[in-house]
């Protein structure tokens, strides 16, 4: 593992964790006494999850890869449309998002309840868009995809603390910048696949 490959895995990791940072905002905004082993709980969840699916996504392409060896040319294109998709429309809910908006999710989460079960459907909702790294790791090797996964999950798990400890400090008041970060950062990644797979 060099520089290169741990900046990239820590950057698509904050990329791609923005969702799960605004709900564990609003775990936080609605527990505001909530105990260390709840918030390692959810946090957890939400890497765990976050780990789990760049992995899934990375299996698929290279079985279809190896099944369909045409398609290759086509995944810097595939990674790059997706990656911008994502992040345009991360940042454009961001931009539409107010303070009505922001706090519905922390009334969900008092509505529906924010129990074991609950914590896991948001954990995978949360991480559905993580599927789409496995384009983006394609070329890695299983070592290699292990490493960014892990490094991934591990981006989230810290990032849903701080947002716990935002939301119960300070409301969601950071969401919306979070996901005009989480948004650029996916759309500069999407772009340097893209140069490189057509320039390499």
């Amino acid at each position: 593992m060099d520089f290169v490959f741990i900046a990239d895995s820590l950057l698509l990791g904050v990329g791609l964790a923005m969702d799960a940072f605004s709900v564990s905002a609003a775990y936080g905004l609605t527990e505001p006494a909530m105990k260390k082993p709840r918030e390692i709980f959810i946090s957890g969840t939400f890497g765990v999850f976050q780990f789990a699916m760049p992995l899934l996504g990375w299996i698929l392409v290279k079985t279809a890869v190896n099944q369909f060896e045409k398609i290759n040319r086509f995944i810097p294109w595939a990674a790059f449309i997706i990656l911008m998709f994502l992040g345009i429309k991360m940042i454009i809910e961001s931009l539409r998002e107010n303070r009505e908006k922001e706090e519905k999710e922390a009334e969900q989460i008092k509505k529906k309840g924010s129990g074991f079960f609950e914590v896991i459907l948001r954990g995978i909702a949360t991480s559905i868009d993580a599927l789409s790294a496995g384009l983006t790791i394609e070329s890695y090797s299983l070592p290699q995809a292990l490493s960014s996964s892990a490094i991934i999950g591990a981006v989230t798990f810290a990032l849903c603390l701080f947002g716990i400890f935002i939301g119960k400090k300070a409301g969601m008041k950071f969401s919306k910048g979070a996901g005009i970060l989480g948004g650029s950062i996916l759309i500069i990644i999407g772009i340097k696949i893209f140069l490189s797979g057509i320039t390499g």
